[in-house]
């Protein structure tokens, strides 16, 4: 039964992921300098004004958690037999994205800090995409669990 709603709703958070993972999170653009800093889920980028990496530090385990997130919305998807192993692994999920948002929030403010920067910046899609990762995966646990009590009322007709 994999053309369920909270199949759909999962794949969606497959491809936010992949969206994360592809695409730019948060760019600065210090105001005072020709400088512009980068961030996506490899790497921390700062750019000269021609375009020319000066300094560049690898994020890896935002990759890593980014794809894992992915990774687990994928394979949940096919545990529609098992509601109850579907469900804890949307909530490890839901647990991996928080902290992604944090990680990711907490290096921009410290690059912010670091610099001096007036304003905190843009977050870009990448970040967007994480948010939007997890509205999906909550109204996929809200699915599963509906189907759980319709499984249960029919159980009792029974």
């Amino acid at each position: 039964m994999i053309q369920r709603v909270q199949s759909i709703f999962l794949f969606l958070v497959a491809v936010a992921m992949g969206l994360t993972l592809g695409l730019d999170l948060w760019v600065q653009d210090v105001p005072d300098s020709t400088n512009i800093w980068k961030f996506n889920a490899l790497f921390l980028n700062q750019l000269d004004a021609s375009g020319q990496v000066i300094e560049s530090s690898s994020n890896w385990y935002i990759a890593a958690l980014a794809a894992f997130a992915g990774l687990l919305a994928i394979i949940s998807i096919f545990q529609y037999r098992n509601l109850s192993r579907q469900m804890m692994l949307n909530m490890i999920n839901s647990l991996l994205m928080v902290s992604l948002v944090a990680i990711v929030f907490l290096t921009t403010n410290g690059v912010n800090s670091d610099m001096a920067a007036p304003d905190n910046g843009e977050y870009q899609i990448g970040f967007w995409a994480i948010l939007v990762a997890m509205v999906c995966n909550m109204l996929a646990n809200r699915f599963i669990r509906k189907d759980v009590a319709l499984l249960k009322s029919v159980d009792r007709i029974r």
